[in-house]
């Protein structure tokens, strides 16, 4: 038998086009998606801001997107309801009507009534409000089985915490301004001028911690004239801090000893330490503050994370300050809300594409896969915690984010 007889025959349908050019098989763009926003009214804290303004509205809307927002939501911000209406935007006037929506976007923590309207597979968007926040809450929001975020936590592409600098900025700005208001008599101070004039020393400020709110409240407090010592145990903030002011300051890490002997005779004291994931820890004990001059003033940022004085609790813009040891303390969890305009704007600008990248995508959901940062926020999904801390502080059983979304791949 020859070679040629011993070979076994293979169909022509396995061999041909072997050889030749393949079609290119490119990736498919996804077709985006409408997404349902709903902006309610806030009705709690005294918080005068609004989560969306009309521009950022109209763009959303101009992208195919529906957005419901309840009426008289943006009052407060000077934006009225037919500023909202003439982009497109639908005016509800109940708020069951707009927690119908599959985003929800709140700029304060929903109530326990308002947690009621909520329904499975929502996405609530809002700040988390650690000192606030309760056990029938996080329950609520896991019978709901909805998809929380705490803006709060929500990082972008480079690591940091958007929603928190920019809020940041406004409240190192507000908080000295308010503590240089504090410290007149008229609103039961001692009498003091920040920056003091020829011949009249000036005031002392010591702020605890080296990020954004520090940095905005250092500038302003030099623009004023105030002697200032910063806090922090990273050396690399420090020295960010002072390249970012253009001048050299008085810093120090947190040492036990210097940090009490620099409070005791300090008139103003800013708490602005932020924590990435859980509560701020507690730097200053209810010792020191006792021990603080009489008159002085405490502005504790850090209270919507607990804050970083033993003796602070959340106030309100009504009744925003408490004397305790003979020390004025200022612990409102949303400074900002003082000024709802540039705060609801600035809001605005960072919700806004964020919105507009999960509309071009599947779904604000499938963005979660994809967006590290997104997902960070995220402390409540489809009826489990996920956030270890909030675990922790209520003794509810939290389970690893990863894992749950990796399950419903």
């Amino acid at each position: 038998m020859t070679d040629h007889q011993k070979r076994i025959p293979i169909p022509k349908v396995f061999t041909e086009g072997r050889m030749e050019t393949q079609v290119e098989m490119l990736q498919l763009q996804r077709n985006p998606k409408q997404l349902y926003i709903g902006i309610p009214k806030e009705s709690t804290m005294q918080e005068n801001r609004v989560a969306l303004v009309p521009a950022s509205v109209g763009t959303l809307i101009a992208h195919g997107h529906r957005v419901v927002v309840e009426s008289e939501a943006g009052r407060k911000t000077n934006y009225p309801d037919h500023r909202y209406s003439e982009v497109g935007a639908e005016i509800a006037y109940s708020k069951e009507q707009v927690f119908k929506a599959d985003i929800l976007i709140k700029i304060a923590p929903p109530t326990l009534e308002e947690a009621e309207l909520l329904h499975p597979g929502q996405i609530l968007i809002s700040p988390l409000h650690l000192p606030i926040i309760t056990p029938e809450y996080i329950k609520k929001l896991q019978s709901k089985r909805v998809i929380a975020l705490a803006m709060e936590y929500i990082k972008d592409e480079i690591g940091s915490f958007p929603f928190v600098r920019i809020m940041s900025e406004m409240a190192g700005y507000s908080a000295m301004l308010t503590a240089g208001e504090l410290m007149t008599s008229t609103s039961g101070g001692k009498g003091v001028l920040l920056g003091g004039i020829s011949g009249v020393p000036c005031a002392k400020v010591v702020i605890l911690g080296a990020g954004v709110v520090a940095e905005f409240a250092t500038r302003v407090a030099l623009g004023l004239g105030a002697e200032v010592r910063i806090f922090d145990n990273n050396i690399y903030k420090l020295m960010r801090l002072q390249q970012q002011v253009g001048r050299r300051l008085n810093t120090s890490s947190l040492n036990p000893y210097q940090l009490k002997k620099e409070l005791l005779s300090a008139d103003v004291a800013i708490g602005a330490i932020h924590s990435t994931s859980a509560r701020t820890p507690m730097i200053v004990s209810e010792e020191i503050v006792s021990e603080m001059k009489p008159g002085s003033v405490i502005v504790d940022v850090s209270i919507d994370q607990g804050g970083c004085f033993a003796t602070s609790e959340v106030t309100s813009h009504s009744k925003p300050t408490f004397v305790k040891h003979d020390v004025i303390h200022y612990c409102v969890p949303n400074i900002a809300s003082r000024v709802p305009r540039t705060a609801s704007i600035a809001v605005s600008n960072i919700l806004t594409p964020l919105l507009l990248k999960a509309g071009n995508t599947a779904s604000i959901e499938r963005l979660f896969y994809d967006d590290i940062g997104l997902r960070h926020g995220i402390y409540t999904f489809k009826g489990c915690l996920t956030n270890e801390y909030l675990g922790k502080r209520f003794g509810i059983k939290s389970m690893n984010l990863e894992l749950l979304m990796a399950s419903q791949l």
